[in-house]
């Protein structure tokens, strides 16, 4: 062993050009001395088997012994590989039972030291499959490995992985030192084995920190911004084979160049030399691993493309089932594009605390297969029906998650929000595909009202009503209330004159629909704008009658019991009994005991009324509780307003500040603090799953 080769492993490093693999070298190459049999898994491109040579590399320049490696995809016929491992370990003919085509195979590989065997041993294409092995010349076979030192390293055994598994599990029974390590997508399924799977490189390392995936590209072009090399890295999702095809471009355009062309919504058809035809191009590379998919795996793969966030399989029923796959089909198809590493699983299975519901596993479909499932989609001239599927599960999410927000955990909504936000999304920002494809995306926006106008997305919501609307042109219920939420959400920005012209709008819509529901929720808007104003005879007036409206829909709109909430808000200073009557109004009116939302502004109410009556410190105690119930859901415009008048309450001490309780003084409502929530709360990072 010389001097560098020790002083390498001393320090963990990786071999030179094995980039980010640092803890999975060592890993694997712990397992080396002590699991006879380990299978590195991964998707297409993911480096499994140059991991695996590196590793090999490494551990035999330490140990005696000699690697014999046979490729299992490229050449190899089934049925052949028993024939492929005799003639790689240059096992005599007399004892693989007279196996005289041996000598006279030109691709017949004799074992050598690792260190000097660098090429890949690939068996003749074409090569006759010989029955059944007996136990006998499998023993036989086993035993001179293990005499000779011999390490076994079956090479992308997909297209055999029966075969593979079937002979090392014969190896293995009958030579348990033998050391065999196996590189396939998918793992063989023997007890003995010890699976291994690697994910592609991590693009960065925390804020600011460009991981192994751009340093990986860094190392094929030389003094590029690392912002540059992050984006790029970004869109490859760190597939080294990616960024490898990817650096092949760069001879003929510009790192810029490269980072726009990769970050449009096309396939990624990046393409370069490879030492294997599957590794030309990732279209190709997906493309093998496609053509070892049953039927039914490659219809449900190409319509998964259609999803470009994480799902559960509830959504993958959505778009793929039909006359010709069924659920019980998709539910299979899913656990076997996982084990093949089509599929990456982000989130497993699992019970919820205290005997919940079980929470669904989480699937993720990588870019680089995702593209290729979509060019397959169209081929098959199915993408349009898929894509309306697609939009009319997110209808159905959003309206399960309307119906949450009025259940007992608003925050149930939020994270069922929070987890399909990639798809909500797509669903509202695609081109609808027509006048119907346009409602349901309407009804998705509408149905979102909450999380537009209670957890603090006014502006991104009011932007996706008013270019469906457009996109909406027939009067329908559905439209009505769209423009109610348009108009309310305008109110609630300040923008005053768009919000009469819109609620002007919605008002005509509702009395020709006779929606009495419709007509209620317009004055709860009137009576905000009228809050906005400094108005409070003319927002008492509308609230009073929002609030005594018998809602027929208690699923949509803020309700009766929010109308009593603000209008306690609005007579807390002039009339504070007035506005206890209106909050215990409120609180009676309630859904469910888990209203944040309602229950943090009958607090703010109280708050006023206690600062109105000159008890600082309750009120004090209830904006605390205000603010602490407003954080379950969100909305920084309110949080602002309470913490505003939790500084004036503190400042105050136990006096009262009649100056405070006067027309002039700040709301949550009014413009003190910061505006509404910079970031869209689809382009955030999601905060539960």
């Amino acid at each position: 062993m010389d001097g560098d080769a020790m002083s390498m492993w001393a320090d963990h490093r990786p071999l030179p050009g094995v980039v980010g693999r640092a803890v999975e070298h060592e890993h694997l190459s712990g397992l080396l001395s002590s699991t006879p049999l380990v299978t590195l898994t991964g998707g297409a491109g993911v480096g499994k088997s140059f991991l695996a040579r590196a590793v090999l590399d490494d551990h035999l320049a330490r140990h005696e012994g000699t690697l014999v490696r046979v490729g299992c995809w490229d050449g190899l016929a089934a049925g052949g590989l028993l024939t492929a491992l005799r003639r790689a370990t240059d096992r005599p003919p007399d004892a693989c039972h007279g196996d005289t085509a041996r000598a006279a195979d030109p691709c017949a590989a004799s074992p050598l030291p690792y260190a000097a065997e660098r090429a890949p041993t690939y068996a003749a294409a074409g090569v006759v499959a010989e029955p059944d092995p007996d136990d006998e010349a499998v023993s036989a076979l086993a035993a001179h490995c293990v005499r000779h030192r011999m390490t076994l390293l079956l090479d992308d055994c997909d297209p055999v992985l029966d075969e593979c598994a079937e002979l090392v599990r014969r190896l293995l029974d009958a030579a348990p030192d033998l050391h065999i390590v196996v590189t396939s997508r998918s793992p063989l399924g023997l007890a003995a084995e010890h699976v291994v799977e690697l994910a592609p490189l991590p693009v960065t390392l925390g804020e600011g920190i460009a991981g192994p995936a751009a340093e990986l590209l860094a190392a094929r072009c030389e003094g590029a911004a690392p912002e540059l090399l992050v984006t790029v890295c970004e869109v490859l999702e760190g597939s080294p084979l990616g960024i490898e095809l990817a650096a092949c471009q760069l001879d003929r355009m510009s790192l810029p160049q490269l980072a726009a062309q990769l970050s449009t919504d096309g396939p990624l058809f990046c393409s370069g030399p490879a030492a294997t035809a599957r590794h030309t191009s990732l279209y190709a590379a997906h493309a093998a691993g496609y053509a070892l998919s049953s039927p039914v795996d490659r219809r449900v793969w190409a319509r998964l493309s259609v999803l470009p966030g994480d799902f559960d399989p509830w959504l993958a029923g959505c778009v793929c089932i039909s006359s010709d796959v069924s659920s019980v089909a998709v539910d299979a198809a899913l656990e076997r594009l996982r084990r093949a590493s089509v599929l990456v699983c982000v989130r497993e299975a699992s019970g919820g605390p205290h005997g919940a519901a079980t929470l669904p596993a989480r699937y993720r479909l990588p870019r680089g297969a995702r593209d290729f499932g979509r060019t397959k989609l169209r081929e098959a001239g199915e993408e349009t029906t898929v894509l309306r599927r697609f939009r009319q599960g997110c209808a159905a999410l959003s309206a399960e998650a309307q119906i949450a927000w009025q259940g007992p955990d608003q925050q149930v909504a939020v994270r069922l929000v929070e987890d399909e936000q990639h798809h909500l999304d797509a669903a509202l920002t695609l081109p609808p595909l027509d006048a119907d494809d346009a409602l349901s995306a309407l009804d998705i926006a509408v149905s979102l009202w909450f999380l537009w106008a209670a957890c603090g997305f006014r502006r991104e919501g009011r932007a996706h009503l008013d270019r469906l609307l457009l996109l909406s042109p027939d009067d329908t219920p559905l439209r009505a209330r769209a423009l109610w939420l348009s108009g309310w959400l305008a109110a609630q920005e300040h923008a005053l004159l768009a919000a009469e012209a819109t609620l002007a709008r919605a008002w005509k819509a509702a009395v020709m629909h006779a929606d009495s529901d419709g007509l209620a929720r317009i004055a709860h808007a009137y009576g905000v704008l009228a809050l906005y104003r400094e108005d409070t005879g003319a927002a008492v007036r509308c609230l009073e009658e929002a609030a005594r409206h018998r809602s027929a829909d208690p699923w949509f709109g803020p309700g009766p019991a929010h109308s009593w909430a603000l209008l306690a808000v609005a007579l807390a200073v002039g009339d504070p009994a007035g506005a206890e009557a209106a909050a215990r109004r409120a609180w009676a009116a309630r859904h469910s005991d888990g209203d944040f939302w309602l229950y943090s502004t009958i607090l703010y109410a109280r708050a006023l009324v206690e600062r109105s009556h000159g008890r600082p410190d309750a009120a004090l105690r209830a904006c605390r509780k205000a603010l602490a119930a407003k954080r379950l859901v969100g909305d920084p415009l309110f949080i602002a307003g309470a913490r505003a008048m939790l500084g004036g309450l503190r400042r105050g001490g136990n006096a009262s500040r009649p100056a405070a309780n006067g027309p002039g003084a700040a709301r949550w409502w009014q413009r003190g603090g910061p505006g509404p929530r910079s970031a869209a709360f689809f382009t955030r990072t999601r905060t539960w799953s």
